[in-house]
């Protein structure tokens, strides 16, 4: 299996993670068909979204993948009148990551992460590791630590 900037990041700061690797369908990228392919119930798999706050710019979310983002919670969490989602065209400019490889971690600049507090009922979610058809398996209080997460009421 071959290690993506996101595992170097998290060797980088001795953190335990386990890749999974799944067959890529690029008819569906979406977070329920990589659960099913990882093998991890979907409020365990979080995807990592893109938006930009009217005060403070760019900003990553992870969220459950079965849930919808709460802009007005993420605006709020992040001291932002307002939050918008990114234009998938943006994506990859501002990140580095492509549409179904979108991590929070090794973005090409150290955006804010705000993670939704769901994960603290779990041992260990599923991210992506940067790449299509590779998930990360770490603890919650792993990937805060890795990404100077803050935790919030994200979903709807």
């Amino acid at each position: 299996m071959k290690k993506t900037n996101v595992a170097r990041i998290l060797d980088g700061l001795n953190i335990q993670y386990e890749l999974k690797e799944y067959e890529v369908d690029l008819e569906d990228l979406s977070a329920p068909n990589v659960a099913k392919k990882v093998g991890m119930p979907l409020e365990r798999v979080f995807k990592t979204l893109v938006a930009r706050g009217d005060k403070n710019g760019v900003l990553m979310a992870c969220i459950p993948g079965g849930a919808e983002l709460n802009l007005k919670a993420l605006a709020a969490a992040s001291n932002n009148k307002k939050a918008e989602m990114v234009h998938l065209k943006e994506v990859q400019g501002l990140t580095g990551y492509i549409r179904g490889g979108v991590s929070p971690l090794g973005a090409k600049k150290a955006y804010p992460v705000y993670l939704d507090q769901s994960m603290d009922n779990f041992e260990t979610i599923a991210v992506s590791a940067g790449v299509r058809g590779c998930q990360i398996i770490i603890a919650p209080d792993d990937l805060k630590k890795a990404v100077n997460g803050m935790m919030a009421n994200l979903i709807r």
